[in-house]
Order: C-alpha cells, then structure tokens, then sequence
C-alpha cells in the first residue's frame, strides 16, 4: 500500500494574466505536501492563496503546469476527474430540486451503471452514516440547509471514494449551524475512515476539525502541521497573524542565549523571548505574543512586565478584550477569561496598568 493518500510533488499551476496576456501568473507556486490514509487534511488561507486549486488539480478539474499529483501513490498525469478515486463536495450543494433526496444520492452510481439491486441498500448505507435514516423520499426543498448538505455528503460517499475533497462545503450556513456541523463533519470522517481534505479560508474551522493543516499564501504552503502546532509555534509573521489573534511587537535583537532571545525595543526598554534558531544581533524582529498569553496586573514574577494604559476596553461574555498602549506607543491587546460569577473588567479606558508575559509565550519572527 502506498505510503501516503494523496501527495504533491512541487506542484505549479499558472494561468494567463487577465491584464497581461503575454504574462503568467503562479496560483499554486512549487507546492509540495503528503496527505496520510485517513486523515482530516485541511488548505487553509485567504481568497486568491491557491488552495481551491489546489484542490482542483487533486479532483482533476485542473492539471499541474508542471510537478505530479498521486493518489495512493499512482501519477495522475492527465487522468479525467471521472477515473479518480476522489469525490467532491462543493458549497453550492447542487441537489436536483425536482428528485427525491434516495434519487439525488443514487444518481451518481446510475451514472456509474451500478446494478439496480445495489443501489438502493448502497443509497440506505450512505443516508445512514450522515444520520438522515428514511429521508429517501423527501424533496430538498423539505430538507434544512443542515441536511442539504449531509445529502451532498452522502451522494459523495455512496461511491465509496478513496478520498472525498470538501470546498468549503460550510460556507453558505449560519454560525450557529456551521459550527454543528464542523463536528458532525468530524465525526463522520473518524466513522467512515477515509481521507478528506478540506479547503476553507475560516481559521476556526481548520482548528476545529483538521489532524493536520497547510496554511497557504500566494501559491505557496507556509507551514504545514498540526493544528497546536501551527497555533503555539507560527513559523513567519503571516502564519501567526492570520491563525487566531497575535500581538506583534516590533524591535531588534540585542543578545541570544540558547533558545533566549533578548529584543531592544524603540524606547530602550528590552524584552526577553524564545526562538527555535539563532538570530544576529542587530536583526529587526516581530515578537509574536497571543492576546490570551498576556496578563493584566498579574502578582506572578513573569519573565517581562511593561507599564501601560488601557485604549479600548471590550466586554464579549466569555472573555473581556483590552487595548493596551506599551513601550514606544505600541498598541497590544490582552485577552482575560470572565471565568468566575459577576465577572467585571478588570481596568477601564484611561486606567494605568502593567501587562506581563513569559518567554516562552513569545515567538521570533524574522518574516
């Protein structure tokens, strides 16, 4: 068996330039990552970063200018989407209005010239492992957005793919609805055991559900790993700022021992931080830190402290949100969980206060 489900090797794609004919334009840029058997593999970025195409290029909408994409460890080439063992969803369910949803689901294996007898315990199978037991003779219309979609995933699974690729499948749903499902879509790739990969722009969303998670931009895969991982342990000033919030504090190196870094900043006041390798000194850096890593007059002796005055104070039920202006006039903003009854903010705008927070809650990022 192959070592991995689906893999890129140094994949690009180019299109023609809409306001330059004679010049291309790389929407996927030397793309190379190994999906494993099994797992729930997210691309996750911003509009125009080149996940959709790169999903495409997997389903065979669209084919590699240059570099190889493998299914269990076979060279598509210029194989057509209808020979590859993958299925799609898409966010446009793309249900037949006027077909029963057991119809919906049986169309692709009629297509497939499936025996008759097959198809309806093949279309019973798939209706159960997305919960909708006995929805076969429903119209779509009668169906929630929810369910709508679950009858999408389960006229993909029906034919029983080796891999099913998810377009942000979620995208046109509520919050509230969304965030069901993220966990219904979980729960069912564990159940079924096959491979998805899924695309989405929604940070949140690749948290949630994912095993592991490539962050693109610009055509190319920034960081790939698992969701802690990229979250505790950002690799470039991108990565960091589009996954969840970062506070960037702007400075140059002054001294590093170890994994210790110490950062001059614009005022004279200086900083200590963690960095996986070795930075000259002198090098202008970004101190990444999360809001939820600062603190607010903490009575804890934490390796940096940095007198300050609240901005912005505000209050979202779970948590209270402060804008803090620090050292030099930067602005950081702390995060502080309402964790105990009659929460109240623990400063208000105007208020003098220190903001406080390890080393080892800070990263160095030189991109």
């Amino acid at each position: 068996m192959a070592e991995y489900a689906v893999e890129l090797r140094d994949v690009v794609k180019e299109f023609a330039d809409p306001g330059k004919a004679s010049e291309w334009v790389a929407a996927v840029n030397h793309v190379t990552l190994q999906i494993r058997d099994g797992e729930f593999f997210s691309l996750l970025g911003p509009s125009g970063c080149g996940k959709t195409t790169s999903l495409r290029m997997i389903a065979g909408f669209e084919l590699p200018s240059s570099g190889e994409v493998f299914i269990h460890g076979k060279p598509m080439g210029k194989t057509p989407p209808y020979q590859r063992p993958v299925n799609t969803v898409f966010q446009n369910y793309a249900l037949f209005p006027h077909m029963t949803i057991g119809e919906n689901v049986a169309f692709g294996l009629q297509m497939k010239g499936v025996e008759k007898t097959d198809i309806e315990p093949r279309v019973k199978e798939a209706l159960r492992m997305v919960r909708l037991p006995g929805y076969e003779k429903r119209k779509p219309r009668q169906l929630s957005g929810g369910q709508q979609q679950r009858v999408a995933l389960a006229r993909a699974l029906v034919n029983r793919p080796e891999v099913l690729l998810l377009d942000e499948p979620l995208g046109a749903l509520d919050l509230k609805l969304r965030k069901e499902m993220q966990l219904e879509l979980k729960t069912l790739q564990r159940e079924v055991g096959i491979t998805f990969i899924y695309v989405t722009h929604d940070q949140e969303e690749a948290l949630t559900m994912s095993d592991r998670i490539a962050v693109m931009n610009r055509g190319k895969a920034l960081q790939i790993g698992q969701a802690g991982d990229i979250y505790e342990s950002p690799n470039c000033r991108f990565v960091a700022d589009f996954i969840g919030d970062t506070n960037f504090i702007g400075g140059k190196v002054k001294s590093q021992a170890g994994r210790s870094v110490i950062v001059a900043l614009g005022d004279g006041s200086t900083l200590r931080a963690d960095c996986d390798g070795s930075v000259a000194a002198g090098t202008e850096v970004s101190v990444a830190v999360r809001p939820e890593k600062m603190n607010i007059n903490s009575s804890a002796q934490l390796d940096n402290a940095f007198k300050g005055r609240v901005i912005s104070v505000v209050y979202i039920g779970t948590d209270t949100h402060y804008g803090v202006s620090i050292a030099n006039d930067q602005l950081v903003r702390v995060r502080e969980q309402n964790n105990m009854p009659g929460s109240r903010p623990l400063a208000q705008q105007g208020d003098e206060l220190t903001v406080s927070f390890d080393a080892a809650a800070a990263r160095i990022l030189t991109e």
